[in-house]
């Protein structure tokens, strides 16, 4: 199987195997993106008279057939193939000839990715934001459900003052609409059409029509200049997973809460049999294993993040191929986004809290008796504070 580089001299399948690595099954998810960026671009092509009407009716009825029977798992990119560019365009000239090899005209595999993975973004950041509202709502229908369950708050892991699962809930819908909010920041460095600047240079001589292909594909505007597109490259991705390991810090914290408050210790909270798994050895142990996992998941969310930010670090302008390995942490980080989002959803909707089992030490009411001496007598606070810690100093 020839290669869009190909010029005739065989490639050593460990050079193949190497360089293409997993790029090519990770492309997989980008193909109806890749699909419809190409489309735009012929379309540009027509009106820009390089591309007759009949080739740009062959060349849009072959790739929304290549898209639609891909969509229906009817081909895969494969390794020969390389990536997904490449697969594209093979079949799209087995599919109707010669004119699949007009597609290509003012573009280079690099732009051509990018803009279908910023198209992809823009989906997908919507798609998180929208499971973090989903854990947020799951948040409040629990605050609803033991809205008069009270809980102690801790600081240093001892119980300090009054609180509820009203508070408890509330304080991690707060955070988490605030990773909401900071995933869909990242929307702005994907706002620029790179689809134009090719390899990074741009396409001296050839009159394309950049802003005709920004507005058909939703671009709030065109990037420039060409040699700044793979310079941005890695920016995008890494404020992704940045945003995507406070996200999963947040869901980790409170699967830590969670995990303390099902011990037999505490007896807080029970789950279904359906969301806890059970021992090999010991036949009374049901295990609170999803919400270890979440804890764990931040550990892998920044792990993702650190592989994106070093892959970019002190690179040399315009396209390297280090840059293709970008792929890899940016899709595994958005995969566990989206699956811990759904679990940690389900999760809190199983979750009940047992107020029989909850008891606050009479202490934690020592701040407010503290405040009312000061309300009731006129006292400064420090002379309350230690009237009130008189009478709750340990004895031990």
């Amino acid at each position: 199987m020839s290669r869009l580089w190909d010029k005739g001299a065989p490639l050593d399948e460990r050079v193949l195997r190497y360089t293409a690595g997993e790029d090519y099954a990770l492309d997989e998810r980008l193909v109806r993106y890749d699909v419809r960026a190409s489309i735009a671009h012929v379309q540009m092509l027509h009106a820009q008279q390089l591309l007759s009407a009949e080739d740009l009716a062959l060349i849009q009825d072959g790739l929304t057939a290549l898209g639609e029977a891909h969509a229906r798992g009817e081909w895969r990119i494969e390794l020969a193939d390389e990536d997904g560019q490449s697969a594209l365009e093979r079949r799209l000239t087995e599919r109707i000839g010669a004119a699949g090899g007009r597609v290509h005209l003012g573009r280079s595999r690099n732009d051509q990715l990018l803009v279908a993975l910023r198209l992809y973004l823009r989906d997908v950041i919507v798609e998180l934001a929208t499971g973090a509202q989903r854990v947020i709502a799951a948040l409040e229908r629990l605050a609803g459900r033991e809205a008069q369950t009270v809980l102690p708050g801790y600081t240093h892991m001892q119980q300090a003052m009054p609180s509820s699962v009203v508070l408890w809930a509330g304080g991690y819908a707060a955070e988490l609409a605030d990773d909401a909010l900071g995933l869909s920041s990242v929307q702005r460095r994907i706002a620029g059409n790179p689809l134009g600047s090719a390899a990074g240079y741009g396409t001296p001589g050839l009159p394309l029509d950049r802003e005709a292909t920004t507005l058909a594909l939703g671009f709030e505007h065109v990037q420039e200049p060409v040699t700044a597109v793979q310079l941005s490259r890695g920016k995008a991705e890494a404020q992704l997973l940045f945003e995507l390991s406070l996200l999963c810090q947040d869901l980790g914290r409170m699967a830590a809460d969670l995990l303390l408050f099902y011990t037999q210790e505490f007896a807080y909270v029970s789950l279904p049999d359906a969301f806890t798994t059970g021992s090999s050895i010991m036949p009374q142990k049901r295990n609170p294993d999803v919400f270890e996992l979440v804890r764990a998941r931040s550990a892998t969310a920044l792990a993702c993040l650190t592989e994106a930010l070093a892959i970019c670090a002190k690179l040399p302008s315009g396209y390297q191929r280090d840059l293709q390995l970008l792929k890899f942490p940016l899709f595994r980080g958005i995969d566990l986004g989206l699956q811990t989002l759904d679990i940690v959803a389900a999760a809190l909707d199983a979750l009940k809290f047992r107020p029989e089992r909850i008891r606050l030490d009479p202490a934690v009411h020592a701040a407010a008796e503290a405040y009312a001496l000061v309300v009731t007598e006129g006292i400064p606070f420090r002379e309350a504070y230690r009237r009130v810690a008189a009478r709750y100093t340990r004895k031990d």
